[in-house]
């Protein structure tokens, strides 16, 4: 192991920095804020304070079990006034601490992992990647299992807590709705999982993909909560095999929603019913189910989120020759993480940024051509985004076998009783606080709620809900 001090120069740590952002920065506290990390772990994470380290004393910092925190959601970049990569600056610092044998915080870490996320395995892999610091993840998973059978026998050497038993319905099995389920079990409740699919997992199994997370490490999870007394009911759809009544009814004293966002956006133009146009949520499910699928030479995924960038990834790994993203914004822009964007490209995905559908055109029914137009920014739009608009005459075709429909995500909320208020945005409305909706009772968290996010928000929402329904069951008394 190196000394420290030869280890970061000032020049590379100004340039990783970017001291002149830096400079305008003024502590308001919105990377921290906004951060699933910092509210999970309390004190012991701050990303604020550890950006400061780092510039204060970088060489300090490889020491730290902080730089092994951030769960890579960029929700501090998206905030940021200044938009401080600070992610990245992390990785890079990071990086560096493996490569020269800093490697005692990280287990320290994992501690911190493990006691406080109910899906340490799941979450590992798809927001910590340790991979990418040049880590054995095969390693830190069996340590990770390791760490918390030790946390399991000393917590059953422990007189268990006296609790009311109630009975909690949790709808979804998604990483909120596990979440919930995890943390009520834990506390003597008898809680039952609704899942309308075959499996459980929700878009843990439905979206992400193999390569990023094994079925055998979410089966681990699964199982683990079950372990717990946890009872998942799959292939039971609420709302349409049975109601919010028949939940009371079976003497369900609180209920929570985590149904996810599993409703694809409509794209519309021309072409859109031709088939090998797919939207990316069925095609990433056929996939993860072992469905055969004939790709093609040639994708063409419309979209610039983390779902349209595992399609094109997919994709090229199913045999594509070729993968490419059209996203009408420019880089700066894309929804999607920015590593994960790098790494897209490094693998071969070829994406064409300001660049829009027009139509997609066929030949006896199937999809041979996307002809697409050329746009500029002009004026930010609701999404504090600039606007795209199409630059006349620039019009141009792509050739393509399939086309993969990426343009957003909803929940699908049709099952929900007229009691339960929906936001503008057709999301589930909940007091802030509390998680509670419009119906006593009744909670929500994750994409229900928020639209689209990150799996360690998912889970930062099911452990506030978590608390307040245990609060929420207390003042029931009896």
């Amino acid at each position: 192991m190196e000394t420290p001090k030869t280890i970061i120069s000032k020049e590379v740590t100004e340039r990783l920095l970017d001291v002149e952002k830096l400079k305008y920065c003024f502590e308001c506290g919105i990377c921290t804020a906004s951060c699933s990390m910092a509210e999970l772990l309390g004190k012991d994470y701050n990303p604020r304070s550890l950006l400061e380290k780092i510039f204060l004393n970088p060489e300090g910092v490889l020491t730290s079990d902080e730089l092994w925190l951030c769960a890579w959601c960029y929700s501090c970049h998206k905030h940021c006034p200044q938009a401080l990569k600070i992610p990245e600056i992390f990785y890079f610092i990071r990086s560096i601490a493996a490569e020269h044998g800093y490697t005692e915080p990280l287990e320290k870490a994992l501690k911190k992992i493990v006691e406080n996320i109910p899906l340490p395995l799941v979450t590992t892999l798809v927001c910590f990647h340790p991979e990418r610091a040049g880590l054995d993840k095969e390693k830190i998973l069996n340590r990770i299992e390791k760490i918390r059978m030790e946390r399991l026998r000393v917590g059953k050497r422990k007189k268990a807590s006296k609790n009311l038993g109630r009975k909690i319905a949790v709808i979804g099995s998604g990483p909120a709705g596990l979440t919930v389920a995890y943390e009520l079990a834990r506390k003597g409740h008898k809680v039952t999982v609704f899942e309308a699919l075959a499996e459980p997992g929700g878009m843990l199994r439905k979206c992400i993909p193999e390569y990023r997370l094994p079925k055998q490490v979410l089966a681990k999870e699964v199982q683990f909560i079950k372990d717990l007394g946890v009872e998942i009911k799959t292939g039971i759809t609420v709302g349409k095999d049975l109601s919010f009544d028949d939940l009371s009814k079976e003497g369900f004293k609180a209920i929570f929603i985590g149904s996810g966002a599993h409703k694809s956006q409509k794209l519309k133009i021309e072409g859109g019913d031709l088939k090998g146009v797919i939207h990316a949520l069925d095609f990433l499910w056929s996939v993860n189910s072992g469905e055969k699928m004939n790709i093609g030479k040639t994708v063409v995924v419309i979209g610039g989120g983390n779902v349209a960038v595992d399609a094109a990834k997919t994709a090229l790994r199913l045999g594509a020759e070729k993968a490419t993203i059209l996203y009408r914004r420019s880089r700066e822009e894309m929804p999607a993480n920015p590593w994960e964007v790098k790494e897209a490209e490094n693998e071969g995905v070829k994406i064409e940024f300001l660049v829009a559908p027009k139509k997609i055109l066929g030949e006896n029914g199937m999809v041979s051509v996307v002809e697409c137009v050329r746009m500029q920014l002009g004026e930010l739009d609701e999404s504090g985004r600039r606007k795209p608009i199409p630059i006349e005459g620039s019009e141009f075709t792509q050739e393509t076998g399939m086309v993969i429909l990426a343009i957003g995500e909803a929940p699908d909320l049709e099952f929900l009783p007229r009691e339960i208020e929906l936001t503008e945005d057709s999301t589930v409305w909940v007091n802030p606080i509390t998680m509670e909706t419009s119906l006593q009772g009744v909670f929500a968290g994750g994409d229900a709620v928020t639209g689209p996010a990150s799996v360690i928000e998912a889970i930062r929402a099911g452990k506030c809900a978590a608390e307040s329904i245990e609060n929420y069951l207390k003042s029931l008394g009896g």
